[in-house]
């Protein structure tokens, strides 16, 4: 269980205060607009009215108790920026900010942020690599060469196990599970045996298992 301290409740602030909340994380939101906190004060157990570009406001937060501080302040990038200057100078431990721009992430990146995310622009790449292919079940980017992929198998697999089709070294992918339904079997023995209606949760470079979905597409 982690302290975590999400500045700002715009969409992105508040799903992922409440995601975070969900995990068992202790979770503290503030924000300035004292309408929304009041809406979303039963959804979450500490819930602030402040205004985080006030520096007697982030002083009192304690910020450097917090393992976490998420700066998703998304309408006014300049209190972005002054957020997460103050969060730093009261001694936070780890700044997560929310940029939508390279030039954003640049910036808060020199006041302070030790990371940052892309909410939009990560959403968006997962919808692409999905919908890129039919047989893109779902994908999680780790770099720019790996990433995870949910695919089908291919028809021929059905009947054969993992160690008779030789997948690693035919097709450079790696199987980390197995999904059938709604059953996930991770780390699948080599003598697992594929049913025809499984999917193979995958790590690989994109163009290899893109060529084994394609495969499965036809």
């Amino acid at each position: 269980m982690k302290s975590i301290l999400v500045l700002g409740l715009g969409r992105f602030g508040r799903h992922l205060a409440n995601r975070l909340q969900e995990l068992g994380n202790e979770v503290m939101v503030i924000d300035k607009n004292e309408e929304l906190v009041e809406k979303f004060s039963n959804v979450f157990t500490d819930a602030q009215i402040g205004d985080c570009t006030d520096e007697g406001v982030i002083r009192s937060l304690g910020v450097n108790q917090f393992d976490i501080c998420f700066v998703t302040i998304c309408d006014d990038f300049q209190s972005s920026l002054v957020t997460t200057s103050l969060v730093r100078k009261f001694g936070a431990r780890h700044i997560v900010a929310k940029a939508k721009q390279d030039i954003q992430a640049d910036l808060l990146r020199k006041i302070g942020a030790d990371e940052i995310v892309y909410p939009e622009r990560e959403i968006a790449d997962n919808v692409a690599i999905r919908y890129n292919s039919n047989n893109i079940f779902d994908y999680i980017g780790l770099t720019s060469d790996y990433s995870i992929y949910e695919i089908p198998i291919l028809p021929e697999w059905a009947g054969k196990t993992i160690a008779e089709l030789n997948i690693r070294q035919r097709y450079n992918i790696n199987i980390i599970a197995i999904k059938f339904k709604d059953n996930l079997r991770p780390m699948p023995p080599v003598d697992y045996e594929f049913r025809r209606s499984d999917h193979v949760i995958v790590l690989g470079r994109s163009e290899d298992a893109f060529r084994v979905a394609g495969k499965a597409a036809k």
